[in-house]
């Protein structure tokens, strides 16, 4: 069965083996974003959405949607003041 879809993120319609949001394109890109910040809270695992937001030049939506799907969780951990 095939699948016919529209990205969220550049609105293309696309087909595709399995249910997603994303189109392949958009879907690489998305998963270099996440990498990024795996990347960015392994060496500051305290940071919030607005500091991974504002150092790694991510738009904070973006960030908040990885949360929201679930890929990236809150953690009531220690806040404390990244150096500059």
């Amino acid at each position: 069965m095939v699948y016919t879809g529209r990205c969220k993120h550049c609105f293309k319609t696309f087909r595709s083996k399995i249910r997603t949001g994303f189109c392949p394109e958009c879907s690489k890109l998305d998963e270099t974003v996440f990498d990024r910040i795996e990347e960015y809270l392994r060496k500051y695992p305290n940071s919030n959405a607005l500091q991974i937001s504002e150092s790694l030049e991510i738009d904070l939506y973006s960030v908040i949607g990885f949360m929201n799907e679930g890929r990236l969780i809150r953690s009531m951990g220690k806040f404390s003041k990244l150096e500059d």
